[in-house]
């Protein structure tokens, strides 16, 4: 298996702009931008203030976008990532949160690199950091067999995705490389116990990840030597540890350079993790196809798999992340509030006593023949007496659904405008669709800060 893991380090050195497709790079292009307004958004939140407050007497060079604060690299990958991942709206389907772990440490890599890193360079390394990232959470046996060990995939397996980008960025041979991902491996780590509280630990764990493959690059770069059996069936290994009874480790380099992992990865329309987006989508539907109105529905039953219950099932919504974590809540909101963005997710919003009364009469029931990794089937009852039921298999932001230019546009607005002028953000955006023309992406600072 130490060839699986060269020919991963191959992969991140040899790959060039020209090996990608062009619909991939549109679609790179777009993960960017979103990801950038969702970390602008994010630097306003709690978590975010907190985790500066950390870091904060700390001197760098570093930006910390959407403040005028600057830091070393390494904190600064950290920062933005926790930034990125703090309000649920930074994108999914990688390792999972790819672009909250590889974009932070992408830029952090670029503010030391030493030379201008151009645009096409710059969505290069993005691409490889979401493939690789991806690809070790295959390995794995894929989200829900990882993710439902206990494990919190976007740390465990975003380290690596965010290790192979920094190592392209900072010119890495392939030898220095293969030592990057050996050393993010003892990096890796993340787990799930904050779904019971609803602690805000998970926030940390997408800035956590990208500090550590950047700072794994960064030890690799002068020469420490990280394991290249990472990946075999041997003591201390990666998988024999996180993943004994489900690891698939023929996915790490399976279809390599021909299948891209950034293709299935979906832009998050609503402030709430992913699992609850296609039941939101159906109760939308349902309520359009029945033609009624909140005050004439009578109930909603959903039926889903167990592991999207013990994910998202709970009801505490005193906190942003509990609530954030939970699916009575997001199709409670949808009715009350009509749309489940951040907004909904406000404090006075959350508490609101007629969001209360629906969440008691949304009721889950597991379904033991639904697919661990399928979407759950909502049924609305009308007070006279109709009834319907949907399953939506490809959720708005889907590659196969994915959000028009328009919307993309309205919600990084309705984000960066938190933290900067319209003019500013709409200054920003005219460079990040623009992004491949760029000499030197290090311009985006100005308009970051």
């Amino acid at each position: 298996m130490t060839e699986r893991m060269q020919r991963l380090a191959q992969f991140c050195v040899e790959t060039t702009f020209d090996d990608l497709p062009p619909a991939l790079v549109e679609q790179a292009r777009r993960h960017i931008l979103d990801t950038f307004g969702a970390s602008l958004a994010g630097a306003d939140s709690d978590i975010a203030k907190q985790a500066r407050q950390v870091f904060g007497g700390e001197p760098g060079n570093t930006l910390v976008w959407g403040t005028d604060l600057r830091v070393g690299a390494t904190q600064a990958a950290m920062l933005n990532g926790i930034a990125a991942h703090a309000l649920e709206l930074d994108d999914t389907g990688g390792c999972d949160h790819s672009g909250a772990v590889v974009l932070p440490a992408v830029m952090a890599a670029v503010s030391m690199s030493g030379q201008a890193v151009t645009g096409r360079e710059f969505i290069t390394a993005v691409v490889i950091g979401y493939d690789i990232g991806r690809r070790v959470l295959e390995a794995c046996g894929g989200y829900s067999a990882h993710n439902g060990a206990g494990w919190h995939s976007t740390a465990t397996c975003g380290v690596f995705g965010a290790a192979a980008a920094s190592a392209r960025i900072l010119g890495l041979d392939a030898r220095q490389t293969l030592s990057a991902l050996g050393i993010a491996g003892s990096f890796s780590g993340g787990l799930w116990t904050f779904i019971h509280d609803g602690s805000q630990s998970k926030k940390l764990h997408s800035g956590r990840a990208a500090e550590g493959g950047l700072l794994a690059a960064r030890f690799a770069q002068q020469g420490t030597s990280g394991p290249s059996q990472l990946f075999e069936d041997v003591w201390g290994g990666f998988l024999k540890t996180l993943a004994g009874d489900t690891a698939q480790p023929q996915a790490l380099d399976a279809d390599l350079g021909v299948v891209w992992k950034l293709a299935r990865c979906s832009i998050k329309p609503y402030a709430s993790c992913r699992g609850t987006h296609s039941a939101i989508d159906a109760l939308g539907l349902l309520l359009e196809q029945l033609q009624v109105q909140v005050d004439q529905v009578e109930d909603v039953q959903v039926r889903l798999c167990g592991f999207l219950r013990d994910m998202c099932g709970g009801h505490d919504v005193d906190t942003l992340a509990a609530a954030q974590m939970s699916l009575p809540y997001a199709l409670a909101a949808r009715l009350v509030h009509g749309h489940c963005r951040l907004q909904a997710y406000d404090d006075e919003l959350r508490h609101d006593p007629r969001v209360t009364q629906w969440m008691s009469r949304i009721h889950l029931e597991v379904d033991p023949q639904l697919s661990e990794d399928g979407e759950p089937v909502v049924t609305l009852r009308t007070v006279d007496g109709r009834q319907a039921s949907l399953c939506v298999e490809v959720p708005l932001g889907a590659p196969g659904n994915p959000l028009s230019e328009g919307a993309l546009e309205d919600k990084f607005f309705s984000l960066a405008e938190r933290v900067m002028s319209r003019g500013q953000a709409e200054a920003l955006l005219g460079q990040l669709w623009r992004l491949e023309e760029l000499e030197s992406v290090g311009v985006l600072e100005r308009w970051l800060t």
